[in-house]
């Protein structure tokens, strides 16, 4: 029987081999029919190729689904339940395509094959076909004199006959690739097949026939067929292969045309099974070095073809690199005495239209020249490049945020990626910019942020702090104090600044303000040249007094502002509005340029400002409101010279602060800024954001999107900090001590634990023996336990403790916690050492801050809980302000919604 094979095929192989020639794989008489016509893939690729090569496609099957039809530009292809049907409807076809899934390819092979006794070709695009199954199908070839492509391929193509047969070489326009000349391709890659034709059409060589091997452990047609078609065929002067590792196909290959090999896959080596392509693995005899080898061998050559060392010879060249074979063929073929098949069309070198280094210094190997698109996108990108800041996609922002995330292992967050243990070590200008703007800025951005949040804390006179009076008169707990003024902030508030901002940024942009990193700060850029005609209300013919104090606390500090400058040589006074408009654009512009963040984020900026320093200032009882004095503090001194921390800090406890106290309440800030999406403040911002609408975010209000984080806030989230405090002043308030900042404390802190597990492990006893189970936790412990450690961490703690440790900074009553967890672990009440959690680090820190105003009487319980639940609220304002942002920019209308089919009724 194997004499009979050896009669049908043709060349001196072993087995049968039916094609004699290239012009044999695909040529304008094939009639195809491709099995699982409809999938997913064929549905879109079957298309092209029938139209590619004028009608070749004569029927397909898709079992159950008989008498459908695929839609082409020419005329439908009708589909069958099986072959035998299509068979029996009268077509005749001699090519099949298999599309199947790879555990049914071997009874598709079997049944083409069956009942088509015309059948000479099979391609099989699946993948991933089991060995088993693979050699049946080659065994069925064989006895049947039918040449099998593939699998794990793309099918063929021949540029000359433009035809097509399975796959999706050339993409979805194939003339484009695939154009007419001397150059075959033998590719163990289907997309790179495509590649490949590219790179020689760019450097004037076409293609005769372009063959998808496929890279399974067998390769039907392979490397020997192939070379063995290539000597038959006329039109094909020499050949591009690309293989990967694996396989002996290349080495038996018997070449008598030109050749450039590109072997890929030296990574390889190390591996010990699959990756990718079934016959790619390597580390044997087989793998990229030993091909590089082979043609290396084949060639003559005694090394890799670069365009630096351009190693070939007549017979060939061996590329690792793509890019490289267009120069290699176009040697070894000079060599040849042959020229390229027609004048070169250009390169594939990176030609970008448009592009951003973000302000980087780069080298100019990596700054590639930005060139003018071709027509008709040369306008558009003219068009676009007028356009200022960046554009995310919308989607459902449930429970997702493209602000802020917590890592579950850690149990820290970050926001806009900054750790919130690197956000605890900035100041809160630092942490007001990175909730706005992405990034924690500079010392000019901190000498902006300052005055501008500061001009608008002092709430005298207005009618924010006459609301937060009302409410905190009626008891309210701070949220809802702070968002009584966040109430009166509406949008028409920052409507003037608005639009002054606007037209900075766009009147700026057109003069061409540059990208890189403090353009916004240049003392050269020509302001002249900037176009002021028809601007809106930017000044008046009277002083504003507001604008001239937020001018002279700005000029005192030192910043500068490129969007100022240009304001103040304007005619006229400038307004409160554009001031704040231009402290803004400022802010913004480095961000907004790089597409760091949107046009709409920028826009919102005077809002934000005025709003965060609305909330600092209604924190504050109406009597801390003076003219021209805010807590005691002179305007002057607070827009000219204090810090925002400072300014805060006095809002909170009616003082400024000395460097400890600053130190504390900073780093509290920082590890509060967000503790992700998740979180219930988190969820009230975005909700407000969501039920606004924010596919129309113009409807969106910022001060109500506050408003649903404040309202989102309580005892339980915010205000749990005075639990830590109240339990600390507790245990210590019959201690005797002075100074908590001293390490010459004289108390017995394990004593003093020792007696406070005792009391807890009583009440426990207690609740046990009256069978209830409602037992308190300890406040500041327990949460989170990491896998059940013996010793449990909370690495924000130890961030604390190192951070205060490296300042030589010392803090009783977080001591006093590590002593607590110690011995509630050898009292036997825990069963492992519980973390000291991040709220007992708040209560300690606090508390530090408010012991000796808190003996002397100044402050009682009352001020001591306001102080712990308002602490809270300054970070998570600007992390719920981050939220916001990002939901306004990124989110769909009521997004934030449950699905019906989640939710339960209770009874």
């Amino acid at each position: 029987m194997q004499a009979n094979w050896q009669k049908k095929g043709v060349g001196d192989f072993k087995y049968h081999v039916g094609i004699s020639s290239l012009t044999q794989v695909a040529s304008r008489d094939d009639r195809v029919c491709v099995l699982n016509i409809l999938g997913g893939e064929s549905s879109e690729v079957t298309p092209v190729s029938h139209v590619y090569s004028g009608g070749n496609v004569v029927c397909g099957t898709a079992p159950g689904k008989g008498g459908a039809v695929l839609e082409t530009s020419i005329g439908n292809i009708p589909v069958y339940n099986n072959v035998r049907d299509a068979l029996a409807a009268g077509h005749r076809f001699n090519c099949g395509v298999v599309y199947l899934p790879p555990s049914a390819a071997r009874d598709g092979v079997a049944e083409l094959i069956r009942v088509n006794p015309d059948l000479r070709k099979i391609f099989i695009i699946t993948e991933k076909i089991a060995v088993h199954d693979a050699r049946e199908i080659r065994a069925m070839g064989q006895q049947n004199g039918i040449d099998i492509f593939g699998a794990n391929g793309l099918g063929v193509a021949d540029s000359w006959n433009q035809v097509r047969i399975g796959g999706a070489l050339g993409g979805d326009k194939p003339g484009d690739s695939l154009r007419p000349g001397s150059i075959a391709i033998f590719s163990n890659s289907g997309g790179f097949s495509t590649t490949i034709a590219q790179y020689l059409r760019m450097a004037g060589w076409g293609t005769t026939t372009v063959i998808s091997s496929g890279k399974d452990v067998y390769i039907h047609y392979a490397a020997p067929e192939f070379a063995f078609a290539l000597a038959n065929d006329a039109r094909s002067k020499a050949a591009v292969l690309y293989c990967e590792p694996g396989g002996y196909y290349e080495f038996d290959a018997q070449f008598t045309k030109p050749v450039v090999a590109c072997v890929v896959g030296r990574w390889k080596s190390k591996l010990t099974r699959a990756v990718g392509h079934a016959g790619a693995m390597a580390g044997g005899s087989d793998d990229a070095l030993a091909k590089e080898r082979w043609f290396m061998d084949k060639f003559g050559v005694d090394a890799i073809f670069t365009p630096d060392n351009p190693v070939f010879s007549a017979k060939g060249a061996l590329v690792t690199n793509i890019a490289h074979i267009p120069a290699a063929l176009t040697a070894v073929m000079r060599a040849n005495a042959t020229m390229p098949d027609f004048a070169a069309e250009g390169n594939l070198a990176l030609k970008p239209w448009f592009g951003s280094d973000e302000g980087l210094d780069l080298p100019d190997e990596l700054r590639p020249l930005v060139v003018e698109a071709v027509a008709p996108y040369n306008e558009q990108v003219a068009l676009l490049n007028t356009q200022i800041g960046g554009v995310v996609p919308r989607q459902a922002m449930k429970d997702a945020s493209g602000a802020s995330q917590m890592d579950a292992k850690t149990q820290v967050s970050s926001l806009h990626g900054t750790s919130m243990l690197d956000a605890a070590t900035l100041p809160l200008e630092s942490n007001v910019a990175l909730a706005l703007v992405h990034d924690a800025g500079g010392e000019n951005d901190r000498k902006l942020i300052a005055p501008a949040i500061a001009a608008f804390v002092n709430l005298h006179g207005r009618p924010e702090l006459a609301a937060a009076e009302a409410s905190r008169e009626a008891g309210n707990a701070p949220n809802a104090v702070l968002a009584a003024a966040a109430a009166i902030v509406g949008p028409k508030r920052q409507q003037a600044a608005r639009a002054a901002l606007k037209f900075m940024l766009e009147r700026f942009h057109a003069a061409g303000l540059g990208t890189e990193f403090g353009a916004s700060l240049s003392e050269s850029f020509d302001v002249g040249t900037v176009d002021a005609s028809d601007p809106p209300e930017l000044t008046t013919e009277t002083p504003d007094a507001r604008a001239q104090a937020l001018i002279a606390g700005v000029r005192a500090r030192g910043a500068r502002s490129v969007f100022l400058r240009w304001l103040q040589n304007q005619p006229g006074h400038p307004t409160e509005a554009a001031v704040l408009a231009a402290i803004s654009a400022t802010l913004a512009w480095g961000p907004l340029s790089r597409k760091r963040i949107s046009r709409l984020t920028a826009e919102n900026f005077p809002w934000w400002l005025q709003l965060f320093g609305t909330l600092i200032g209604a924190s504050a009882e109406a009597s801390k409101h003076e003219a021209g004095r805010f807590c005691g503090i002179a305007q002057e001194q607070m827009l000219g010279s204090l810090s925002l921390g400072e300014i805060a800090f006095a809002a909170l406890l009616g003082h400024t602060p000395g460097e400890k106290d600053l130190f504390a309440f900073q780093t509290l800030v920082g590890l509060l800024l967000t503790n992700g999406p998740g979180a219930i403040s988190a969820q009230g911002a975005k909700g407000a954001v969501s039920a606004d609408g924010p596919e129309q975010p113009e409807r969106v209000q910022l001060n109500k999107a506050l408003v649903g984080f404040l309202t989102h806030t309580g005892y339980a989230h915010g205000g749990n900090g005075y639990e830590g405090i109240a339990y600390l002043n507790e245990q210590f308030k019959a201690s005797g001590l002075k100074d908590p900042s001293t390490g010459d404390h004289g108390i017995d802190l394990k004593a003093l634990a020792a007696r406070a597990v005792e009391q807890y492990a009583q009440y426990k006893s207690q609740k046990k023996t009256v069978g209830s189970l409602d037992i308190a936790k300890l406040p500041g412990v327990n949460h989170p336990v990491f896998k059940d450690k013996p010793v449990n961490f909370d690495p924000r703690e130890v961030f604390i403790a190192k951070l205060q440790e490296a300042r030589g900074d010392c803090n009783v009553f977080h001591d006093f916690y590590r002593a607590l967890v110690q011995q509630l672990f050898d009292a036997g009440v825990s069963r492992n050492v519980y973390c000291v959690n991040v709220d007992a680090v708040i209560a300690a820190l606090l508390l530090k801050m408010l012991w000796q105003p808190l003996q002397s009487g100044e402050i009682g319980e009352r001020e001591l809980e306001t102080a712990a639940f308002t602490i809270f609220l300054y970070p998570r304002m600007l992390g719920c302000a981050a939220e916001i942002d990002d939901h306004l920019n990124r989110g769909r209308n009521m997004d934030t919604r449950t699905a019906a089919s989640l939710c339960k009724f209770v009874a």
